[in-house]
């Protein structure tokens, strides 16, 4: 019986989980040959590094979408978050196609603004890339799409399962929110391709590592306003809350969203019980990085795995 616990002392999102897990032993090679099976790699590259949090050695995960000509780098923007933290010094702008089904396309261009901190230490050792070609975009996919792309992969069972588990939560949220049933939910939350690595490469890492039971700690959201497409929204966001019903929030004076609707997603649904560190003989432990620095603390995900 392998336990795994989510140790959230500084929220959750879906690129720390990846990344906590991948330091905890899972295997990168295996998350990149069973994401080929949703076939889709033409559109993204994976990017996995070590990176050094306030003196914890952490692994970073990110999602590199792939540039169609219209100028569509965005790593980890899913989630509405807006402030990244990278080794690259640019400012990037981007513009998403939003195709709706009544047959117009409205063009928005976001600037993000990206912090910078030096003190983010990336240590570039152990640096990976993942690169295939081939080039058709779709900036937004419906929930349908992408509950048909699950289903038909040639995924073990298990991992559909909880993608879809993971998936549904998500959209049922976000249809509440804007008012919209299950199988007109159509956004680039959810929709974007760095979502959907994220969930689907939870639940192949989840299976590869054979975790049998999840628990986690109460799950901070952190406090302030972000800009998502709609305007200016309270944190956590409301999707993110939505998502959270039932899941014990610990409250937190971090003024950032610590917590996105991908990690809330995951948390959430995968939960079994939510608790103080649980008893067990521990093997693993692995540390996933965010996007944030922080002055005086780390912005990681702690996963422990054991017996």
């Amino acid at each position: 019986m392998k336990t795994l616990y989510f140790d959230c002392f500084s929220g959750i999102s879906g690129d720390m989980v990846i990344g906590a897990l991948l330091d905890a032993g899972a295997d990168p090679q295996i998350l990149v040959q069973e994401l080929k099976k949703l076939q889709f790699e033409d559109e993204y590259e994976l990017e996995w590094k070590k990176v050094v949090k306030n003196g914890i050695t952490s692994t970073k995960f990110d999602v590199i979408l792939k540039n169609d000509g219209r100028n569509h780098t965005h790593v980890h923007d899913h989630d509405h978050e807006h402030t990244h933290d990278h080794g690259h010094d640019h400012t990037h702008s981007h513009s998403h196609d939003h195709h709706h089904e009544h047959d117009h396309s409205h063009e928005h261009s976001h600037e993000h603004d990206h912090n910078h901190h030096s003190h983010d230490h990336h240590h570039e050792h152990d640096h990976s890339h993942v690169h295939s070609h081939n080039h058709h975009h779709h900036s937004h996919r419906s929930y349908k799409d992408i509950v048909k792309m699950i289903e038909e992969s040639e995924l073990a069972p298990e991992v559909k399962e909880t993608s879809l588990k993971v998936f549904r939560k998500i959209g049922e949220a976000e249809g509440l929110i804007h008012g919209l049933p299950l199988d007109k939910v159509h956004f680039h939350e959810v929709g974007a391709v760095d979502s959907i690595i994220d969930i689907v490469g939870a639940a192949i890492l989840l299976h590869q590592l054979e975790v049998s039971t999840i628990k986690s700690s109460s799950v901070p959201v952190g406090t302030g306003k972000i800009h998502i497409d709609h305007g200016i929204y309270p944190v956590p966001a409301p999707a993110t809350l939505e998502i959270l019903k039932g899941v014990p929030i610990e409250q937190s004076d971090i003024r950032f969203e610590l917590t996105t609707p991908t990690g809330a997603g995951i948390v959430s649904v995968l939960t079994e019980e939510f608790c103080s560190f649980p008893s067990m003989k521990v093997t693993s432990i692995g540390y996933g990085a965010g996007t944030k620095t922080f002055k005086d603390r780390p912005n990681v995900l702690r996963v422990i795995i054991g017996e």
